[in-house]
């Protein structure tokens, strides 16, 4: 139960940032309609599942086996805290109104918009050293663990990016004739202040 949750609220969080997806999956859902914005979501999650398993072999690869991590859990979940917190200031910081006027494009089929967002979510590096902060900061990695565990992991991390983007998609399209790009700035700050909350709590609780 507390790898579902944790996985949920690591697929959430980890899509919640207005970036270049978010963007485009507002723009979309305002320009052609829900569903346009829904496979826009629905392809960067499967790009952040394959990404979070990335995570999780390159983890393993550098040597987080589970002797290791339990040596060191306290300063990887204080690294990892720390990343977030850096994140969380940058999506604080960032305007993502300014950019949304300049995206244009043709109306696309719904495998295009999913395959553009996939493409777009996995050719984001700083997404991998995100999901590798907030499994050490979750403590999420264990070699001990199977393979089938770690396929359940990213399953439902990317269960929970799909609830963003549905709600996302619902909340945009339910205020269409009321939308104000320049809420998105807001709401960026809501979500860095969420970030940064977190990764000094894990400070604070490893201490």
């Amino acid at each position: 139960m507390e790898i579902i949750l944790k996985g949920l609220f690591i697929g959430f969080l980890s899509s919640a940032p207005m970036g270049p997806v978010g963007i485009l999956c507002v723009q979309r859902t305002l320009n052609e309609g829900r569903m346009h914005g829904l496979f826009t979501g629905l392809g960067a999650a499967i790009g952040d599942m394959l990404i979070a398993l990335l995570a999780i072999i390159a983890a393993l690869g550098m040597g987080f086996s589970t002797t290791f991590i339990q040596k060191h859990q306290a300063p990887l979940q204080i690294i990892g805290s720390i990343i977030i917190i850096g994140f969380g200031f940058y999506v604080f910081r960032r305007n993502p109104s300014r950019n949304l006027a300049k995206l244009k494009e043709n109306k696309m089929r719904y495998w295009q918009v999913f395959a553009s967002s996939f493409v777009l979510t996995i050719t984001n590096i700083g997404t991998l050293f995100l999901y590798i902060a907030l499994f050490a900061r979750f403590n999420i990695i264990d070699s001990s663990r199977s393979f089938l565990f770690d396929l359940l992991t990213v399953v439902i991390i990317c269960l929970g990016a799909i609830c963003w983007w549905l709600l996302i998609t619902w909340i945009v399209n339910r205020l269409r004739g009321h939308f104000n790009v320049r809420g998105l700035r807001i709401f960026n700050q809501i979500v860095g202040s969420i970030l940064i909350t977190v990764g000094f709590v894990g400070i604070f609780t490893t201490i």
